[in-house]
């Protein structure tokens, strides 16, 4: 593809775009001064509602119902549940989303499950699913304890710096594993009435489930122990176990939010109710009916149908949609930034939170991602935030900026890069616990957040000579891929990662003719599609390959022209891209994207953003334009 424009034509329809797009996110501002899009995940949080309803007597018609029209809308053609959209059906998630539905009332010999079940028995059988799905199947009464891995409560006694600590494992990891050794050495069983015998090959526990994703040298002996833990559960020692379970629930108590949830994201939040009610905190406790009432902000309820977010994106969303309408050149016309300023500015968190507690050096200053998560704020937030704030015309030296970029300053790990919410959080030995077989358990530094923060940082006025700067581009130059791409972390995948350093490295000052640098803008020009976008695949998560290669999409256009912009406004592969965002622009100022380019765990938790569709691409017309 050749656009037919010329520079001087293309440049007005950029404008013309831009402007349209950042009309269109006005209009979706709230009052209050923020943006806040869908977080789509999958079908496995929707259903873990109704597991938590059913097992605490709380559901009702309406609930079932609703979660019922909101699963069987969401089936794929192979009869299973996705991780995301156009992908496979998964195991885990058409256990989980299968058992839903029969606690919704369907029957097992429905057309709906018949092939749900033969999915689920192509992929092995329920046996087969990860942990947590049969995690869920015992606390309902459908799977022995006995077949799952046991840990002592007592490991919360364990000082911070221990190998296996709680505060070894992720933010994310640590907020469920708390109240998960709760619920593996009390066992806490709610039976309900479906039976799960269509789902399994064999008989509930009879083999043994997934592995560790990471095994290690310590993966056999942990599997080892499991027999002596089990039997340690059934006959503890009194006082430490109490003393273990007291500080377990002060811990707890500590970390829930105002708006009734924990960390901001849903498995801690359903553990820590659980963990609560099983050491004998009634239901109608303030705590459990303020936890059980905040669902209410994650539910998105419309046509019938119920939904539950994973996580919400308020912080992030407002950051980057006040960025894209200031980058359209348009944000004197009215007050919308500086609402979004006024709303950002309110919502530092100067709270010391766990990051502190390994190493324990810095002082709180910074942004969460959620309304509210003041024991979890998290670097790529603060960068983004810190961005937006200079570009809406705050001052380097204003106190909310200063304590930021000192916060930032110091989260920096050995290595020169930044891990999202925790320093130097890279053991691999938490890993190895026999529950760890989803997802990822820590928080090591990554190439995308480092990018993010290195600009931020600049943009605050840190020189780029500063000793942290020169580190985090030492970092950067090291973890390059070999085709010149980095890997990104948050966001699919090599365009979202590639695209996150060039501007990072432009902010430094770096000369973009270094040959390693070329390296990267060769390989996003070489990545554009035939029709002049870009788009990535999330297998290229496994199969490196395919980095860089997919159906083009709205969002990792705007990632790749952004990325070359940076590094050479000039380049040839520029006008295509732009044109594919100008021709592809709805009338509303929109563009449409089905493809999840948000990223969780990698394959494992994919994630769409429905703001993504429409800033990145605002700001990359704006960018180009103006």
């Amino acid at each position: 593809m050749t656009s037919s424009l010329t520079r001087g034509e293309l440049r007005a329809a950029a404008l013309l775009a831009a402007d349209r797009g950042a009309q269109h996110l006005r209009d979706l501002q709230d009052p209050e001064g923020f943006w806040w899009g869908e977080l789509e995940s999958n079908a496995s949080i929707t259903a873990e509602q109704l597991f938590l309803l059913e097992a605490l007597g709380r559901a009702t018609d309406d609930d079932r119902r609703e979660i019922a029209a909101e699963l069987l809308s969401t089936q794929c053609d192979d009869g299973g549940w996705a991780v995301w959209h156009g992908g496979p059906g998964d195991l885990s998630v058409t256990v989980e989303a299968w058992y839903a539905l029969r606690l919704a009332g369907l029957p097992a010999d429905a057309p709906p499950l018949r092939r749900a079940t033969a999915r689920i028995m192509q992929l092995g059988g329920a046996n087969k699913a990860r942990f947590f799905t049969r995690l869920w199947l015992a606390v309902l009464g459908k799977y022995p304890w006995e077949a799952l891995p046991a840990a002592p409560s007592e490991l919360m006694l364990l000082p911070p710096r221990a190998p296996m600590s709680v505060y070894r494992f992720a933010s994310w990891a640590r907020g469920t594993f708390v109240p998960m050794l709760v619920v593996l050495s009390r066992n806490p069983t709610f039976p309900q009435e479906p039976s799960v015998e269509e789902i399994f090959a064999e008989a509930p526990g009879a083999v043994e489930g997934p592995v560790p994703r990471q095994p290690g040298p310590l993966t056999g002996l942990l599997g080892r122990l499991m027999p002596v833990a089990r039997l340690y559960n059934r006959y503890p020692l009194p006082p430490v176990r109490r003393r273990a379970e007291r500080r377990i629930r002060d811990w707890i108590l500590d970390r829930q939010e105002v708006d009734g949830s924990w960390a901001g994201i849903q498995p801690p939040w359903v553990y820590s109710i659980i963990a609560l009610h099983a050491l004998g905190m009634p239901l109608d406790h303030p705590v459990i009916e303020r936890a059980l009432d905040g669902f209410s902000t994650f539910a998105l309820r419309r046509e019938g149908r119920l939904r539950i977010q994973s996580c919400i994106s308020p912080v992030w969303d407002t950051c980057l949609a006040a960025i894209a309408i200031d980058d359209s050149g348009t944000a004197g016309d009215d007050d919308a930034v500086e609402r979004a300023r006024a709303w950002l500015t309110g919502k530092e968190i100067t709270h010391e939170g766990d990051w502190r507690r390994i190493p324990r050096r810095g002082e709180a200053g910074g942004w969460a991602f959620e309304f509210h998560n003041d024991w979890y704020p998290d670097t790529d937030d603060t960068a983004e935030v810190l961005i937006a704030l200079m570009r809406a015309g705050m001052s380097p030296d204003d106190g909310v900026v200063r304590r930021a970029v000192d916060w930032l300053l110091a989260m920096q790990s050995a290595g020169g890069g930044w891990g999202a919410f925790d320093v130097d959080n890279t053991s691999r030995m938490v890993g190895q616990f026999p529950v760890c077989d989803f997802g990822e358990v820590i928080d090591p530094p990554t190439e995308d957040v480092t990018a993010h923060v290195i600009e931020a940082l600049v943009t605050c006025g840190v020189p780029p000579g500063h000793p942290a700067i020169r580190r985090g581009l030492a970092y950067l130059q090291g973890t390059q891929r070999e085709d010149g791409s980095w890997w990104g972390r948050w966001g699919v995948n090599h365009i979202y990662g590639t695209a996150a350093v060039l501007p990072a490295l432009a902010a430094c000052g770096v000369d973009m003719g270094q040959p390693w640098v070329r390296r990267a803008i060769d390989w996003l020009a070489a990545r554009q599609n035939h029709d002049g976008g870009w788009g990535e695949c999330i297998e290229s998560y496994r199969d490196p390959s395919l980095a860089g290669v997919g159906p083009s999409t709205a969002s990792q256009t705007a990632w790749a022209l952004m990325g070359l912009m940076a590094a050479d406004r000039d380049h040839p592969a520029v006008p295509d891209g732009i044109t594919w965002l100008v021709d592809r622009q709805m009338p509303d100022g929109s563009w449409d994207e089905d493809a999840f380019t948000g990223t969780g765990f990698p394959l494992d938790f994919m994630i769409k953003y429905h703001f993504y569709r429409l800033y990145f691409p605002v700001m990359a017309l704006g960018r180009y334009a103006r």
